[in-house]
C-alpha cells in the first residue's frame, strides 16, 4: 500500500471516528519495548518547567501605527511550551511573536497554553483556555503536537480526530491555523535501529494524516519532520539540548525561521513573490494525500489548501518550500521586559 494511501486511510477513519489502526504493528512492540528501555538510559527526560514568554512582542512598533495587537496563541506539547531552554527569548512562541512583529510592523501578543508531556487528547483543554470569552480569539494559533502520541502509541485515527476537533473549534472563531506536525522522532541522535525505523516511519504516517485533515479544514501546515531540517542530524550536539531529545536555543530558532513564512503568509503578510509557486523549488499542486506524504519527508515544507477544492483524485493541496529569512533582531530584545511584566500581571 502506497503512502498516500495510508495517510488516507488514516485520515479517513479519523473523519468517521475509527481508531484501530495502532502507530505501529503489533510484532514489532516486543522488540519496540527492548529498544525504548535501552532508548531511556542515554535519552534524558526533562521536568524543568518551559520558561513563561506569554506578553507583548514588537512594543515600539505600537508607536508608530497605533494599531491593537496581533494576537497570537500557542498550543500543544513540550517543543511547542519551549522545554529545554532557559529564557523565554529563546522558546519558539517568543521567537515566532517576535518574527511576526518584526514582518508586521506592529505589536504581537503571545498567549502560549502549551504543556510539556501532553498528547492530543490535552487540545481540547487547552483551546478551551486559548478562546476564553472574555478576551478576542486569536487572530492566529500555532499548533505542535504529535510526538507523545507516537511514544505512548495512541491510535492514528484518534489522534488525528483529537487534532481535528481542535482545529474545527479554532477555524469556527475566525483563528487562522498553523500546524507544526509531529516530528521525526528518528532523529533523535542516540535512538538506535530498528527502534529509530519504527519511531520514523510513525511519525511520518502521523504527520501525513495530521496535514491531511489540517488542509481540509482550512488550516495550513509546516513539515518539522527531523526538528526542522537536515542540520539537526548534522549537528545535533549543538540543536540538541541538554537532555539529547528536546531542541537547544538554536535548534528553536531553527524551527522557528521554518514555520515563520507559513506563519506571516496565513495572515497575508508574507511578500507576495513567495506567494507563487516556483516549479524549480518543486513547488505546485498535488492531491493533498501526495502533498502529505511529500511533505512529511522533508522538513520545512508547507502544505496549504488550494483554490480548486477538488478534482478528479479528490481535494488538492499547494505544497511550498518557502525561502527562510533571518528573524529581526531590532525591536523583540527590548520587549522582555515588558513580556516579563506581563507575565506577572497574568499570575497575580
Amino acid at each position: 500500500m502506497s503512502r498516500a494511501r495510508v495517510a488516507r486511510r488514516i485520515a479517513t477513519a479519523a473523519a468517521y471516528g475509527g481508531g484501530g489502526i495502532s502507530l505501529l504493528g503489533g510484532a514489532a512492540i516486543g522488540v519496540l519495548l527492548t529498544e525504548v528501555r535501552l532508548a531511556r538510559r542515554v535519552v534524558g527526560g526533562s521536568g524543568d518547567v518551559p520558561p513563561r514568554a506569554d506578553g507583548r512582542y514588537g512594543s515600539a512598533f505600537a508607536y508608530r501605527t497605533g494599531e491593537p495587537p496581533l494576537r497570537l496563541g500557542f498550543l500543544g506539547d513540550s517543543t511547542a511550551a519551549g522545554q529545554g531552554v532557559h529564557r523565554a527569548r529563546e522558546t519558539p512562541g517568543a521567537l515566532l511573536a517576535s518574527g511576526l512583529a518584526a514582518v508586521a510592523e506592529r505589536p504581537v501578543k503571545l498567549v502560549n497554553v502549551a504543556q510539556p508531556g501532553a498528547q492530543s487528547s490535552d487540545l481540547a483543554r487547552q483551546v478551551a483556555l486559548l478562546l476564553d470569552p472574555s478576551v478576542p480569539p486569536p487572530d492566529v494559533a500555532v499548533i505542535m503536537i504529535g510526538a507523545n502520541d507516537v511514544t505512548r502509541r495512541m491510535p492514528l485515527p484518534t489522534s488525528v480526530r483529537l487534532l481535528s476537533d481542535a482545529v474545527r473549534e479554532l477555524r469556527a472563531a475566525g483563528t487562522e491555523v498553523v500546524v507544526g506536525t509531529c516530528p521525526d522522532l528518528g532523529s533523535v541522535e542516540p535512538v538506535y535501529q530498528p527502534l529509530r525505523w519504527l519511531a520514523r516511519r510513525a511519525s511520518r504516517q502521523l504527520a501525513a494524516a495530521q496535514t491531511i485533515a489540517v488542509v481540509g479544514l482550512g488550516g495550513r501546515t509546516v513539515s518539522l519532520g527531523d526538528l526542522l531540517g537536515p542540520e539537526f542530524e548534522a549537528r545535533p550536539r549543538e540543536l540538541f539540548g541538554p537532555d539529547n531529545f528536546h531542541p537547544s536555543a538554536e535548534g528553536y530558532a531553527t524551527a522557528a525561521m521554518a514555520v515563520l513564512p507559513t506563519l506571516c503568509a496565513s495572515l497575508g503578510l508574507w511578500p507576495e513573490a513567495d506567494e507563487r509557486p516556483d516549479a524549480r523549488r518543486g513547488e505546485g499542486f498535488l492531491p493533498v494525500a501526495e502533498a502529505a506524504v511529500e511533505a512529511a519527508a522533508e522538513a520545512g515544507t508547507e502544505v496549504t489548501p488550494a483554490q480548486v477544492v477538488s478534482g478528479p483524485r479528490g481535494r488538492w493541496a499547494l505544497l511550498k518550500r518557502r525561502r527562510r529569512r533571518l528573524l529581526e533582531q531590532e525591536h523583540p530584545l527590548e520587549d522582555t521586559a515588558v513580556v516579563e511584566e506581563d507575565a506577572a500581571h497574568e499570575t497575580a
